[in-house]
């Protein structure tokens, strides 16, 4: 069995080590499947666990597994906040509630202490406000650390990279930070550097596109090779992560045993070097919206009349016509218009081709066919 030999620091604030890749817990398979995965990724050296609350019965998969001398052997980090899953109606960001919280999580997760909690997806100002303000959110967890429950805090991110920056200067009690960086996103890049310099443990999410790298596309596969000389493009973000001195850790889910040992193998190849990564960046960003001119997400031609979400549904047709990664353009398109989103878009089946849109366009796009483009997509059911 392939396994991580070499551990780092997991940030100076922490004082833990840490493996380069580490395990997320959202999609685990069934239970009967699930616990051995856990415990193969473990022995590999996936110790760092990433789980939520708010991810199905993740936690209560992760407990059993945990059993028999396994909790010993990792760093159990769980999160939660109110404004991403409340676990009932009355859930709020108080410190009294986070807390309580934190006690439900323990008794699913079956055990004693977590070694962090995190604060949930702090996405905007408003959040970071709720979160660290007296008797909010960090104090909840503060209460849980001092009563010897928890070990350690840290936040998880979506924000601005601007708005982060700030955050990480004003967060003395942040000890680990979970954010998007990859070989598509690289807006995170001085903020993961920021955090490293402070002290902060960085831990990647997304290291794979959310998916699209493992899709086959074409296009970004030779996008990779042009730059790097190599046509996988999952090994390409990988070890373009590994290349960062300023990442700690790389956040794999994992519902399968391919996913450890792909990951792994992956990060035991030489990192790029500084040709590399420059070229690799550069390939990247042409396949960028502003680059490929298409929709740049302006918002000038909102609001549709009919109430569709245009720039949101113009970045589904971006990946399905040009980067060419429809199960990826698909799950975008269902969460649009699905039911759990609060904030669902109308379907592209309900453009009325008034074309007040089109008028406003910066980029001179003919929304109205590509709205009829994706009503018909879906009518084949994206084959």
């Amino acid at each position: 069995m392939i396994k991580q030999t070499q551990k780092i620091n997991f940030g100076k604030r922490s004082g833990l080590e840490v493996y380069p890749v580490s395990m997320g817990a959202m999609r685990f398979p069934e239970m009967d499947k699930a616990i051995p995965l856990i415990r193969q990724a473990i022995d590999a050296g996936m110790v760092y666990i990433d789980t939520s609350r708010g991810y199905g019965d993740s936690e209560i998969k992760l407990g059993k597994a945990l059993k028999d001398g396994y909790r010993e052997k990792v760093i159990l980090s769980t999160k939660c906040s109110p404004w991403v899953f409340k676990a009932e109606d009355t859930d709020d960001s108080s410190a009294d509630c986070t807390y309580k919280r934190i006690l439900e999580s323990m008794r699913r997760l079956d055990v004693e202490y977590l070694d962090f909690y995190q604060v949930w997806n702090i996405n905007s100002p408003e959040n970071y406000e709720k979160a660290t303000c007296k008797g909010g959110m960090v104090d909840g967890i503060r209460r849980a650390v001092d009563e010897g429950l928890v070990g350690h805090i840290g936040f998880t991110t979506h924000d601005e990279p601007e708005n982060i920056s700030r955050y990480i200067d004003e967060a003395d009690w942040c000890e680990v930070i979970l954010l998007t960086y990859n070989i598509f996103n690289q807006k995170y890049k001085d903020v993961v550097a920021k955090a490293h310099e402070k002290g902060i443990g960085t831990i990647i999410m997304n290291p794979a596109c959310g998916g699209m790298l493992a899709e086959n596309s074409p296009v970004i596969a030779d996008a990779v090779k042009s730059a790097v000389g190599i046509s996988d493009a999952v090994e390409a973000g990988h070890r373009y992560l590994k290349s960062d001195p300023n990442v700690d850790t790389i956040i794999c889910g994992i519902t399968k045993p391919e996913d450890i040992e792909s990951t792994i193998a992956n990060f035991k190849k030489p990192a790029f070097d500084a040709a590399q990564i420059s070229a690799i960046e550069k390939a990247m960003n042409k396949l960028s919206p502003d680059n490929a001119k298409v929709c740049t997400s302006c918002k000038y031609c909102m609001p549709c009349p009919a109430g569709i979400d245009i720039p949101a549904m113009m970045d589904v047709v971006f990946h399905d016509k040009v980067l060419k990664v429809p199960g990826i353009a698909k799950e975008k398109y269902d969460w649009l218009t699905g039911e759990n989103n609060k904030n669902a878009s109308k379907k592209p089946s309900e453009c009325t081709a008034c074309k007040e849109c089109e008028a406003k366009c910066t980029q001179n796009i003919p929304i109205a066919a590509e709205m009829a483009y994706l009503a018909r997509r879906e009518e084949q059911s994206w084959k």
